[in-house]
């Protein structure tokens, strides 16, 4: 891949999920190449090639993992449920360790099949936390709880807003604890400055994420995500409202679309930056 004309933005972290027909090594050098500095790591990927295989490819390219995805989906009803969502969550505690990513995204989980009680759902993400958080803190890893757009609250994440993922983390120290925001999940609220502000006071706002939001959307959603620019979201005042907050992390692009892994990587990434210059930067 050539460089010329891509040379990313200091801050500009990417997703592996936007280029996600990369393998790792690809990812590596095509960041390299473009000169991106951070990158956003799945665990799934990881783990195929090697945690310990992965940092060391990483560190050997001077890259930095702005993120680790993903813990989470706490809300399971029943104690065996619980007690594998912690056993899974510690695992990847010791993978961002070893990765040494600055933040494990949470994505907290939906609503167990048949149920129908969020705030119960929201009170075991609580629960499973108190154990979770000193584990993290004693591995030096910074937890970031992640809202997801309400349209995922029952079978993704029972966490909407930026304000729910701060009562919840604001029951542990800023250290073990923060809070995730992603364009995508958060443009919509009329809280959203209010509530950054509220989590840049405290130090609690450990990532930053964009994407944007077009329509109509796609059998089921997941996959819906925009590139830059091409939606409904003034990414650039999103943005500005976290710098606004205090937040001076990498800002990491993370976009779902068949129609991107579609395409020629290296060509992707040039728009990717090019975009993220026009649109964000």
């Amino acid at each position: 891949m050539s460089a010329d004309g891509a040379s990313a933005p200091a801050r500009f972290s990417l997703n592996q999920e936007t280029i996600r027909q990369w393998s790792l090594p690809e990812l590596v050098d095509g960041c390299v190449a473009a000169h991106v500095r951070a990158v956003g790591l799945w665990r799934e990927p990881v783990r195929r090639f090697g945690v310990r295989e992965t940092a060391k490819l990483l560190a050997g390219a001077g890259l930095r993992v702005s993120s680790l995805c993903r813990g989470g989906f706490f809300t399971a009803a029943d104690r065996d449920g619980r007690a594998s969502a912690l056993d899974d969550n510690r695992r990847a505690v010791a993978e961002a360790a070893e990765l040494g990513a600055e933040v494990l995204v949470l994505v907290s989980g939906g609503l167990p099949e048949g149920d129908r009680d969020l705030p119960g759902a929201r009170g075991r993400i609580a629960d499973v936390l108190g154990e979770l958080a000193p584990w993290a803190g004693a591995h030096g890893v910074r937890l970031g709880i992640e809202p997801l757009h309400p349209m995922f609250a029952s079978d993704r994440c029972v966490v909407s807003t930026l304000g729910q993922a701060l009562d919840l983390a604001e029951g542990f120290p800023p250290e073990q604890v923060g809070v995730v925001a992603d364009s995508y999940h958060l443009w919509w609220d009329d809280r959203l400055a209010t509530d950054l502000h509220r989590a840049g006071r405290d130090g609690r706002l450990v990532s930053v994420q964009v994407a944007d939001w077009v329509t109509p959307l796609p059998a089921g959603v997941l996959l819906g995500r925009g590139q830059l620019g091409d939606g409904s979201i003034d990414l650039r005042r999103f943005r500005e409202l976290t710098d606004a907050a205090g937040y001076r992390g990498s800002v990491e692009v993370e976009i779902f679309s068949p129609t991107l892994w579609a395409r020629d990587g290296s060509e992707l990434l040039r728009e990717v930056i090019d975009r993220y210059r026009q649109h964000v930067d």
